[in-house]
C-alpha cells in the first residue's frame, strides 16, 4: 500500500514538473516571437516621420523589449526551421544553420525497444562544453546499422565525428559539429543538433555552463 502511495506522489510531481517546463517553454517562445515582431514594428516607426507619437511609441517598445529579454547570453533554435540564434538579450550575436532531430522510428529486431529521433522541446541549458569530443555509441546505432551491439566498451568509441567542440544540454543532447554539412538545414540528426564548425566554434566561445537553450 505504502508502494503504491509513494508511486501515485512520484507520478504527480513528474506531471506537475513536465507541466512547469512546458509552460516555461512556451513562455519564452512566445517572449521571442513577440520580440522580433516589436522589433519589425520598431524599425517601421524609425523608418516613419518621427512624430512626437511615434516617438512615444519607439521609446514604449525599445523598454518593453529589453524588459522581456532574457539576461545575459542565450540560445534560441527553431527546430523546424533549423536555424539557431545565438542572443544577446535582443540582440543577434550569430545566425546559423544547424540540423535538428528527424523525428523517425527505430525499432530493435526483436521489438523490445524503439526509439524515437526528436530534438526535445523545451528550456534548457548548458551542462556539459567539450573539446575534442569522442562519441559514445549507443545500442541504437550498431542496430540501425544491422550491426551486432558490442560488449567491449572500447568498440563503442569513436574519435573524430562530432567536430571540434561539443555543448551538451538535457538528458544526453548535444550541440556539436558534423561531417555532414551538405545536410544543414535538414532535419536528419537522431536529437542532437548538427552545426557547422565556424558558427560551432563561436557558440562555443560565448557561451558558459548555464548558458539557456530555449528550443521550439
Amino acid at each position: 500500500m505504502k508502494d503504491k502511495k509513494k508511486k501515485i506522489i512520484f507520478l504527480i510531481i513528474m506531471i506537475i514538473s513536465i507541466t512547469l517546463i512546458g509552460l516555461e517553454s512556451i513562455g519564452y517562445i512566445l517572449i521571442h516571437n513577440e520580440i522580433e515582431e516589436w522589433k519589425s514594428n520598431l524599425k517601421n516607426l524609425d523608418e516613419g516621420k518621427n512624430s512626437k507619437e511615434q516617438l512615444e511609441k519607439a521609446i514604449y517598445l525599445r523598454k518593453k523589449i529589453e524588459r522581456l529579454s532574457p539576461r545575459g547570453i542565450y540560445i534560441v533554435i527553431d527546430s523546424a526551421k533549423n536555424i539557431l540564434y545565438l542572443k544577446r538579450r535582443n540582440s543577434i550575436i550569430k545566425r546559423a544553420v544547424v540540423s535538428c532531430g528527424s523525428g523517425s522510428i527505430l525499432k530493435e529486431p526483436n521489438g523490445k525497444r524503439r526509439w524515437v529521433f526528436d530534438t526535445p522541446k523545451g528550456t534548457f541549458s548548458i551542462n556539459s562544453k567539450i573539446k575534442n569530443p569522442s562519441w559514445r555509441k549507443p545500442d541504437w546505432a550498431f542496430i540501425e546499422e544491422g550491426e551486432p551491439v558490442p560488449e567491449e566498451e572500447e568498440k563503442r568509441i569513436e574519435r573524430g565525428v562530432l567536430g571540434d567542440y561539443a555543448l551538451g544540454f538535457g538528458e544526453g543532447y548535444f550541440l556539436h559539429g558534423t561531417l555532414y554539412t551538405r545536410l544543414l538545414g535538414r532535419n536528419v540528426t537522431h536529437g542532437c543538433i548538427r552545426v557547422g564548425d565556424e558558427d560551432l566554434e563561436t557558440i562555443f566561445k560565448n557561451t558558459e555552463i548555464g548558458t539557456l537553450i530555449i528550443i521550439y
